[in-house]
């Protein structure tokens, strides 16, 4: 079994993937679109994944407020759970993902990544980052 994460922007879905044994998380890719709303191609290679890996489950990153309220984002991201749940039948936990950009910040400036090639990788990292997080600290063992 393997988990996959993702952290879902307006243009970008970061994806990380665990290993077998659940113990990691390992940044995969980040999927791009042109446009904010227009999904299907970026289910289809959700779905490609998912079969390529064989995830069992879906850790995907909620943007709240500091304030733990639901933002707009927010209600972004709970929709986009739905979509994935009904396309593939594969569970969607959402995992609190305030300050995992902050986070992958501060890896990149320690892995020296600079300018343009920041915005290549935070999306992937905070997919990552989301995913260890639920693996360290939520997953029943």
């Amino acid at each position: 079994m393997r988990i996959m994460g993702l952290d879902y922007g307006s243009r970008t879905v970061g994806v990380a993937i665990s290993d077998d044994l659940l113990l990691t998380a390992q940044g995969k890719e980040i999927i791009r679109r042109k446009e904010e709303n227009k999904l299907r191609k970026t289910l289809a290679r959700i779905e490609e994944l998912i079969q390529e890996y064989g995830v069992e489950k879906i850790v995907l990153g909620l943007p709240l407020n500091m304030d733990e309220t639901v933002s707009e984002r927010s209600k972004l991201c709970l929709e986009f759970k739905e979509m994935i749940e009904r396309r593939t039948g594969i569970p969607v936990e959402m995992m609190d993902e305030r300050l995992t950009t902050v986070e992958a910040d501060e890896i990149m400036n320690e892995a020296r990544i600079k300018g343009k090639e920041r915005k290549e990788y935070v999306d992937m990292i905070a997919a990552q980052i989301i995913l260890q997080d639920y693996l360290d600290n939520k997953l029943d063992r």
